[in-house]
């Protein structure tokens, strides 16, 4: 059994972590998740990726206890994209939606945290327990403080407590929170309208909010302005760029073709 699927639609790539009962995820997972999203990357005709989990029980655990009791090392080789495939991936300038059908905990929840957009079915329980084992959510911990109020990440980093669907789209952790047997469908409704979208704008707001992350507004808005960054010069020189003002003036819808 193969522990990941895909399944292309158009421009939309499914890519589903299969491996049962819990869909956790072991080095040589975690290897080829990251060659997945590194070809998602690199194919000029996919614009949009969902990442989910098989079943209706568990979207991810995070790390296979299992595989590490059998000899994988925690510091082993993740692959191209770190642990999962994706939060470690460079030049990754194409949106990906976390379509979380279940349990998301540990490196589950910072799997999902990886993602652009986060969609629950409304079963879905978050973790970090990473504390009760005495070791850190590293990613997460990085991560989560910049996401949610500061007070209420501390709060779940140092307590690990489980919190359900509602409250992580109160916090504004996740976008939406819809029927279980919905979650794909809305999923994919949402990268429909993505994938209709023009491909250089994304991969410019993506290498935009990645470099301005750390950085000063005015050192940052300065390196879009000179198009300092890759992709902006791209856009700026492109059809699209073109595009998108001719459809405007023509009262029209734009036709993007991602060049």
């Amino acid at each position: 059994m193969t522990p990941i699927k895909t399944h292309r639609d158009g421009a939309i790539l499914e890519v589903t972590l299969n491996r049962p009962k819990a869909n956790a995820i072991d080095l040589a997972t975690s290897r080829i998740m990251g060659e997945t999203f590194k070809a998602f990357r690199d194919d000029p005709d996919l614009r949009v990726a969902i990442i989910t989990g098989a079943g209706d029980k568990f979207f991810s655990p995070g790390w296979d206890l299992k595989a590490a009791a059998d000899g994988d090392a925690v510091d082993g080789d993740y692959g191209v994209g770190g642990f999962g495939g994706l939060q470690e991936l460079p030049g990754l300038n194409k949106p990906v939606i976390a379509a979380v059908n279940g349990i998301a905990c540990g490196g589950g929840l910072e799997l999902a945290l990886s993602a652009d957009m986060i969609l629950a079915a409304d079963h879905a329980t978050f973790a970090l327990p990473e504390i009760r084992s005495g070791t850190v959510a590293d990613a997460a911990s990085i991560k989560l403080p910049k996401r949610i109020p500061y007070h209420i990440a501390m709060e779940l980093l140092l307590t690990g407590r489980w919190f359900d669907a509602e409250e992580a789209h109160r916090w504004g952790l996740v976008n939406e929170v819809v029927p279980a047997g919905t979650l794909l469908d809305r999923a994919r409704d949402v990268a429909r309208l993505i994938a209709s979208g023009p491909p250089l704008v994304y991969a410019a707001i993506k290498e935009v909010v990645r470099d301005a992350e750390d950085a000063k507004f005015q050192d940052a808005l300065n390196r879009i302005t000179t198009s300092q960054l890759p992709t902006i010069e791209r856009l700026y020189n492109s059809e699209d760029q073109l595009e998108g003002a001719r459809a405007f003036a023509e009262k029209r819808d734009p036709v993007w073709k991602g060049r």
